[in-house]
């Protein structure tokens, strides 16, 4: 399992988390991803939230909500405010283009829900996940019931399905929304956009950890200074 603590610190990660948390502002419904980057925009947030910054926020998982809930930040619904200001994530893999591979944490579903309610999508990473072009295994969060329905429609698109075991309990890996996740390598991808349609139409997968809808890119590098990349498909 990977660690999503801040006090392993990272200063890539930190500094890039930190420059994130910058973009928020008073009155704001902010998103809050998924992982050990966007932990430290959490925390950043949490100490403004106790310096006055007024602002609720939607969360993307089980370990997002207790991170925004041990900084303080109030928390609310898609269901109240469908509309969001801004959403804040990390990344397992970014291309050239601001295409970007999500899912590490089993949680994309309900990042790229968030993502699309967001009108700025940011994603904050350290080099190590840059990339030309994508070549990282794609999750997938699939229903249980239709798992080796899965299994075969990936395989008839060139791709090597694996299910995402647990690593402290015996069997896979249960998502936040009751499913299972596989993992999908394709090599290199070429065409991430297409390769994102054609696993949005197989029956039984819930979602992909394609992700083409990203505004900025804020990279800590370490000399603890952040790149900010500003996509151009918009």
């Amino acid at each position: 399992m990977k660690d999503r603590n801040p006090s392993r610190e990272s200063p890539e990660k930190k500094a890039a988390g930190i420059a994130a948390a910058d973009l928020v502002s008073d009155g704001m419904v902010v998103g809050l991803g998924t992982g050990s980057t966007t932990a430290y925009t959490i925390s950043e947030l949490g100490r403004r939230v106790a310096r006055g910054l007024d602002i609720i926020a939607v969360v993307t998982s089980y370990q997002s909500e207790m991170l925004a809930i041990q900084a303080g930040i109030t928390l609310t619904s898609l269901a109240e405010h469908p509309e969001i200001d801004i959403a804040i994530d990390g990344a397992d893999q970014i291309d050239s283009n601001l295409n970007v591979i999500k899912g590490g944490g089993a949680a994309h579903t309900r990042e790229k829900v968030v993502s699309c309610a967001a009108k700025r999508f940011v994603i904050v990473a350290d080099e190590s996940k840059m990339s030309d072009q994508l070549d990282h295994y794609v999750p997938l969060e699939v229903l249980p019931y239709a798992r080796e329905l899965v299994f075969k429609k990936i395989k008839d698109i060139c791709g090597d399905p694996v299910l995402r075991l647990a690593s402290k309990k015996d069997g896979p890996v249960i998502s936040d929304n009751g499913n299972f996740i596989i993992d999908a390598s394709f090599g290199m991808i070429h065409d991430p956009l297409a390769l994102s349609e054609n696993l949005s139409h197989i029956t039984g997968i819930v979602e992909h950890g394609i992700f083409i809808n990203v505004d900025d890119v804020y990279i800590g590098k370490k000399n603890g200074k952040v790149g900010m990349l500003k996509s151009q498909k918009k």
